[in-house]
């Protein structure tokens, strides 16, 4: 049987040399916001059914819903709903091939980011 000689590779230079881009962390944020937006959703639907099971049952999801962590969840929500919807704005803006290049899409990321939280402290101060 004939010997293999193994070679000995680096490691690809990407591995090494890639740093982050902004384009594609706000990329992946939309897609985890959009997934995110579940935790919400299933809060508040457990929420209104415990209403209609006994008052008992609703007593617990009222506390969970209005403890810290119903607070939390449903704060990241409304953040969610706004970055995934001036994200789906930005997608709507580069489906009409404008805002393609590098600076611009540099921006529009950092409004993406930057407007979804202003509009949910503006949201929290409003509800």
């Amino acid at each position: 049987m004939a010997e293999v000689k193994r070679v000995e590779r680096p490691l690809s230079p990407h591995l090494q040399i890639y740093r982050p881009q902004l384009t594609s962390i706000t990329s992946i944020l939309t897609r985890i916001t959009g997934n995110g937006l579940i935790v919400g959703t299933l809060l508040a639907v457990w929420w209104l059914l415990s209403a209609a099971i006994s008052p008992e049952y609703f007593a617990l999801a009222n506390g969970v819903a209005t403890s810290w962590f119903g607070d939390l969840v449903f704060t990241l929500s409304a953040w969610a709903v706004w970055y995934h919807y001036l994200a789906g704005l930005r997608h709507l803006y580069y489906d009409a091939g404008k805002g393609l290049d590098i600076p611009t899409a540099e921006k529009l990321g950092w409004a993406c980011i930057i407007g979804s939280v202003v509009l949910t402290v503006i949201t929290i101060i409003l509800v």
